[in-house]
């Protein structure tokens, strides 16, 4: 899938858990979303670009999800 496509929808994620109340429950439900919705071949290649460029793009709330859950989306 091409990458900007990618960020653009993890970001739309990250906009719907924004609004929880508590963070590490929004950064946790944001990432279990990501792990059963999306291809393995989509969250390597979002992971890579968190590597790569630090999440160039996503949002904070998108970029901590990643980093704290990095081992369920693997």
């Amino acid at each position: 899938m091409h990458l900007p496509s990618l960020i653009k929808m993890a970001n739309q994620i990250g906009d719907f858990f924004l609004s929880m109340p508590d963070v590490t429950e929004a950064q946790e439900g944001l990432a279990l979303h990501i792990k059963k919705f999306w291809e393995p071949r989509m969250r390597r290649e979002l992971l890579t670009h968190l590597d790569h460029t630090g999440g160039a793009e996503l949002q904070p709330i998108v970029v901590q999800a990643l980093t704290r859950h990095r081992d369920m989306l693997v």
